[in-house]
């Protein structure tokens, strides 16, 4: 077979003429590259490391330091400022120009290093600055432009992908006194009298009894740690859930809404694994630029560590991360059977027209699957507890073991999908069904366990499953967008579809995994596929494309875009349901080291107000507007403490984690824990990477993704503001649920978006 002799580096045999003892010159070569590649990224690190420790300092500063200690040394000046004659007198009694220079080395390398601590730590209180986002968009303060002069120039322009981490500031745990305060007021609309009184009594118990005692415990571990929530976060909110992560955790994201630059199933999956590995070389090399927020403030990028090479291991009571180095490898699921892709060769990344060699051999064996290998992922689709058993008493040895380490230790997964879908934005028939697709497939081909899957369909649309557990959806959206904007600026296309390009080498062919499963473990991954298929039937999924007008006209409102959509899901709440709900909206606090997410409770009093007249005729256009302008400015503001981390939702999370450790119960954080979340959302960022102009390739917006509903009996709405004149929505639901309907909360959202519209216009109006 061409792999077996491809793979074969050296032979030895024992003939009558003597041992024939062989070895081939390719194979030494190999060796050494791969090698060399190794050491190389070894030393990549390290060095990216060390130049982060000092950051913002450069190491061209020591050096012109040295030279200058040096010639100022001969005319008798002293730079170190005495150091250098300490340094001296402690380990040299001789005075010789070879000890001078050591000592003078040393004392330039130590206050070189003290000047880039104390820079450091300055860079880090200018961070702690938050002011600039709560004032008026274009009209700073005095002391924020002399803070935005000072970072730009300490912080540099340049900066790599880990730079900024060490200065950015520790979340800070809020007030207790402010927190509770904030929460009150978040529940008001959605409590009559009595029972808002009932729960204004219990956090009254709860700051007399426990809530200092826990809030103590928590300042101390703000000071221990790095940050004091996001370690929790992840272990009790993802890692110890024992419901299945397809649907409940995952999410998806999906290819580009007008542009398809071939429909050759394997010859734009090919171009697409090329892109992601051109952009993981990118990652190991931390040469991808860090996000700013106003273009000054670094965002955390600690969440980017974890995108290739991981995998979430099945636990019995909790789940486990596991992350690898380093991966030359993909696993590819087609028709029932997985394989091992080598995407490197002689230590270079394969191009695409290699790879897409490399897939179409898959496409074109003709083998069937092993017994059970064809719903083997249905295992990561169902409960954790039994995937964890059957993992431990059937893939803990032999064939099976191997088979699943080689898909776990992967890059990533590749699926090449037999199904197709049409994608515009006037038809949302052909969309809905992708994003299902994506969210659940068939359960049994996604490995839902893997940082995250990219799925190939055959007209040469693409999409993503991801994992939540390791970094939330902007992580993976950076990478989704820069891998399209790398394939539309580099990768070109033949007449027929496949990839433009010559082959410079023949790649290693597909190896099939082997697996050898009892029927015991058959039987567990078929009960797996049963439960898997029930829970992703009832998944009620409709995405739908809002082209009646984008941000560039809600600008001209002078309204924050978000707060505008966020107002409109409130008018569709109240429209659909009859009545106001607990609203999820997630904003990000990675403006502080190893910052994640915390809630936006958008269902305030202030918008609650608004809604309420949306439909009253006898209210005036100036009314309902005046109303209107209070409940963005209100939402606003709530994003920016959710931001700035004087959120609600993460300081009473961790207090209910400090409390369980303590043994202490409290009715009112129980009570807080358990309230459902009937309306969840999320903005899907866009236009992170900024490598394409949008202005010039209007073809280039993405169509977002989507989650399912958080709550049984609720919505789970993202949406993503593409452009000027259109929005993205994905609203999922349950079809148990008597009382909520994903296209019916749909026809709501678009309707409340006109009324905004034209209420806003009418305004305009008036004014003119």
């Amino acid at each position: 077979m061409a792999e077996a002799h491809a793979a074969v580096g050296f032979s030895f045999q024992v003939t009558p003429e003597g041992v024939d003892f062989q070895i081939s010159p390719d194979a030494l070569w190999a060796v050494y590259k791969s090698g060399v590649r190794s050491w190389r990224k070894r030393y990549t690190r390290f060095k990216n490391r060390f130049q982060s420790g000092v950051y913002p300092a450069r190491f061209s500063t020591l050096g012109f330091y040295w030279v200058a200690s040096v010639i100022s040394a001969y005319f008798l000046v002293d730079l170190t400022f005495g150091l250098r004659s300490y340094i001296h007198r402690k380990l040299f009694e001789s005075h010789t120009l070879l000890n001078h220079v050591a000592c003078l080395s040393i004392g330039v390398a130590l206050l070189w290093l003290l000047f880039a601590l104390i820079l450091r730590y300055f860079l880090k209180l200018l961070f702690c600055y938050q002011g600039w986002m709560f004032e008026p968009r274009g009209k700073p303060s005095t002391t924020t432009k002399v803070w935005a002069m000072i970072a730009k120039v300490l912080s540099g322009s340049n900066p790599d992908l880990y730079s900024l981490q060490a200065s950015l500031p520790r979340l800070p745990v809020p007030a207790l006194d402010d927190t509770i305060k904030r929460y009150l007021r978040s529940v008001r609309p959605l409590l009559d009298d009595d029972k808002y009184e009932t729960m204004k009594e219990l956090s009254e118990e709860f700051l007399s009894t426990i809530a200092s005692r826990l809030q103590r415990y928590l300042v101390l571990k703000s000071w221990w740690s790095t940050n004091y929530v996001s370690d929790w976060w992840e272990q009790y909110v993802y890692l110890a859930g024992r419901t299945p992560i397809m649907v409940n955790s995952n999410y998806y994201g999906l290819d580009l809404l007008y542009h398809v630059p071939t429909s050759r199933q394997v010859s734009r999956a090919a171009s697409i694994v090329h892109s992601i590995f051109k952009y993981r070389s990118l990652l190991d090399r931390e040469k991808i630029k860090p996000i700013r927020a106003n273009g000054l403030v670094t965002l955390c990028s600690a969440q980017y560590e974890r995108q290739f090479n991981t995998t979430r291991i099945p636990g019995v009571e909790c789940d486990t991360l596991e992350h690898h180095m380093d991966a030359r490898h993909i696993a590819v699921y087609h028709q029932g059977r997985w394989f091992k892709v080598f995407c490197y060769q002689n230590g270079t990344l394969l191009n695409p027209a290699e790879l897409e060699l490399t897939l179409q051999r898959i496409m074109d064996d003709e083998s069937e699957p092993a017994p059970g290998e064809k719903d083997l992922a249905a295992l990561t689709a169902s409960d954790r507890t039994p995937w964890a058993l059957v993992r431990k008493e059937h893939f803990g040895y032999g064939l099976n073991k191997k088979s699943l380490r080689t898909i776990e230790k992967a890059a990533f997964v590749l699926v090449l999908d037999d199904s197709s879908h049409d994608v515009n934005d006037h038809d949302p028939t052909g969309v809905t069904a992708m994003g299902r697709s994506l969210l659940h497939g068939n359960c049994n081909d996604r490995w839902f366990d893997k940082s995250f899957n990219l799925v190939a369909f055959k007209n040469g649309k693409v999409g993503v499953n991801a994992e939540h557990s390791w970094a939330d959806a902007p992580i993976v959206s950076y990478l989704v967008e820069y891998a399209l904007g790398y394939e539309f600026l580099n990768l070109k296309y033949n007449m027929d579809g496949t990839v433009a390009g010559e082959r410079r080498m023949d790649p290693i062919y597909p190896q099939r995994l082997k697996w050898r499963m009892p029927q015991e473990c058959i039987t567990s991954i078929d009960s797996a596929m049963v439960s898997a298929k029930a829970l992703a039937d009832d998944v009620h999924l409709h995405v739908f494309a809002f082209t009646h007008f984008g941000k560039g006209l809600v600008k001209t409102f002078k309204v924050s875009p978000d707060a505008f959509i966020q107002t409109a899901l409130q008018i569709a709440q109240l429209r659909d349901q009859g009545k106001f709900c607990l609203t999820y909206e997630a904003s990000m606090t990675r403006l502080f080291r190893e910052g994640r997410t915390e809630t936006v409770r958008s269902c305030t009093n202030e918008m609650a107000a608004f809604v309420k007249t949306i439909d009253d005729q006898d209210i005036t256009v100036e009314e309902k507007h005046a109303l209107f302008l209070e409940a963005v400015e209100r939402h606003a503001t709530g994003y920016k403490e959710a931001m700035t981390g004087a959120g609600i939702d993460r300081h009473l999370f961790c207090l209910y984690v400090v409390s369980k450790f303590l043994k202490l119960d409290s009715p009112f954080l129980q009570k807080v824990l358990m309230e459902p979340w009937r309306l969840s959302t999320s903005q899907t960022p866009h236009q992170q990477a900024m490598i394409i102009d949008l202005n010039k390739n209007p073809k280039m917006i993405a169509a977002g993704g989507g989650f399912g509903p958080v709550s049984d009996d609720g919505y789970g709405v993202s949406y993503m503001i593409c452009h000027e004149n259109l929005i993205m929505f994905h609203v999922s639901s349950k079809h148990k649920s008597l009382n909520t309907d994903s296209e019916r909360f749909a026809n709501n959202i678009e309707k409340a978006m006109l009324d905004l519209r034209d209420m806003c216009e009418s305004m305009k109006k008036k004014k003119k």
